[in-house]
């Protein structure tokens, strides 16, 4: 499955502010343990281990 790289969500600035909402209140290593729950739960939702892989090599 191709990695979609170009925008897709239907209100990205609505997504940005629930993120920051999300975060609000925590310190940097709560903030950092939520980003790493979030990355896991969504990888677990896509699934592909080549998918997985594409994006991580796009996210470096």
């Amino acid at each position: 499955m191709p990695l979609t790289l170009a925008p897709n969500l239907p209100d990205p600035d609505g997504f940005y502010d629930d993120l920051l909402r999300a975060h609000a209140g925590l310190s940097d290593a709560e903030s950092a343990a939520f980003n790493a729950r979030l990355i896991l739960i969504l990888a677990n939702h896509i699934g592909d281990p080549e998918t997985l892989r594409a994006a991580l090599l796009a996210a470096r």
